[in-house]
């Protein structure tokens, strides 16, 4: 990130900002970016590991069913069960796709930090570049460099030999994420059985086939809304049958309504 940009967040406000901005967002290579106001996300899984940060308090969250835990950071793994309390404050949350990195890469953004039903809870850690996202109107602009930036400082960690076979049906998922890409036709591209890319890819990835897919495509759409499409427009694009069948998985795949983050969104 730019001297400029780190130098706005050295000193964390005292309170948020009142100013009315828009959700942020940002879909592009291995970063899926939101940073916005959230009340509650009901129980919700993941395809990719993410990386939640209050950008001015604690908020709550229950991992797995266990009992409630209020935290300012939480790296929660693919595909582990959890509930947000943000109580309508903006929330940072930081997706890292599968590549070059392992999910270990985001540890190093938090302190403090202890287990809870598999995910980690931090005291602390790197929240102000998140929130500089947050607060500057033309966040969308330079979000793409801050966080190459952010996950560049923390890769090293996961940094290792990653199966190439899976990352080939990662990067064909992403670049195609509909219904018809199964898992026999992939595994027959990389010379694999379909049961043996099924374990692979669970064993890369973090969650199943079927799952990484459906968030694939999940993000496909938001990609499209970011871009200026309406719902019905980006659940086209997905592959999605219709908005209601979006605006369903947006649901499930969040715990919360596409309303409540997608609309009134920054370009």
């Amino acid at each position: 990130m730019r001297a400029e940009r780190w130098g706005a967040c050295l000193y964390e406000p005292a309170a948020p900002r009142e100013a009315a901005l828009g959700p942020v967002w940002h879909v592009a290579g291995p970063h899926t970016f939101f940073a916005g106001p959230l009340r509650y996300n009901a129980a919700h899984q993941h395809g990719a590991p993410v990386f939640l940060a209050g950008l001015y308090g604690s908020f709550r969250i229950r991992v797995q069913g266990q009992d409630w835990v209020r935290c300012r950071t939480a790296l929660v793994p693919a595909g582990v069960l959890h509930e947000l309390d943000v109580g309508g404050a903006p929330l940072g949350v930081l997706y890292l796709e599968p590549g070059a990195t392992g999910p270990d890469a985001l540890v190093p953004l938090l302190s403090g930090t202890t287990e809870s039903g598999g995910a980690l809870l931090g005291a602390g850690g790197e929240i102000g570049p998140l929130r500089a996202l947050w607060e500057a109107q033309d966040a969308p602009l330079w979000a793409g460099e801050s966080l190459a930036d952010l996950t560049a400082f923390s890769g090293r960690r996961g940094a290792g030999a990653r199966d190439e076979r899976i990352l080939r049906v990662v990067a064909r998922l992403t670049a195609r994420p509909d219904p018809d890409q199964s898992a026999a036709r992939l595994a027959r591209m990389v010379g694999l059985s379909e049961s043996r890319l099924q374990h692979l890819f669970t064993r890369e990835v973090g969650v199943p086939f079927r799952r990484y897919r459906a968030w694939a495509r999940m993000r496909r759409a938001i990609e499209a809304v970011v871009a200026g499409a309406n719902f019905t427009g980006a659940a086209h694009a997905a592959g999605f049958a219709d908005q209601a069948h979006f605006a369903h998985d947006f649901r499930r795949t969040f715990g919360a309504p596409a309303s409540g983050s997608l609309l009134d969104i920054r370009r």
